[in-house]
């Protein structure tokens, strides 16, 4: 069957893909998903899915901005392939979307952070032409709150 690829606009679009975001966030409430998506949507939030006919297979979100050390970037937020479609181009596909976006918005790089144990996502990404640049650091003030 053949892959799809769609921007994912609308909180309804998002929230339907619930269950592929569930893969990674495996304690994360269909409320709570609701509840956040509310929050980030306005502040230019989206999603881009890899569809095999009605299913969703591959999610990533996506976040532009401007920083003063790096002008416009695109950030990949929560990139997703079902455990079960891995090795079929799915994540290849979103970052070959990611790439031409960001072009398209005249972005001077492309960002993302990836868990320091996630060896699979690091190799991902360095065959995607990502490396390294530094630390993302980060102080915890609500465990309870993370998802």
């Amino acid at each position: 069957m053949k892959l799809q690829l769609k921007e994912l606009t609308t909180k309804q679009e998002m929230l339907a893909q619930y269950p592929v975001m569930h893969y990674l966030y495996t304690n994360f409430s269909l409320e709570k998903y609701d509840a956040y998506l509310t929050d980030m949507i306005p502040n230019n939030y989206k999603q881009i899915a890899v569809f095999e006919g009605d299913v969703c297979v591959g999610l990533s979100g996506l976040w532009s901005g401007t920083k003063l050390w790096s002008g416009k970037y695109l950030e990949i937020d929560n990139f997703i392939v079902h455990p079960e479609h891995r090795k079929k181009g799915i994540g290849k596909m979103l970052t070959d979307y990611v790439d031409a976006k960001a072009k398209e918005l005249g972005c001077t790089m492309i960002v993302l952070d990836a868990f320091t144990g996630n060896y699979t996502a690091h190799r991902f990404y360095y065959n995607q032409g990502y490396v390294p640049k530094g630390f993302h650091f980060l102080k915890i003030l609500n465990e309870d709150g993370l998802s």
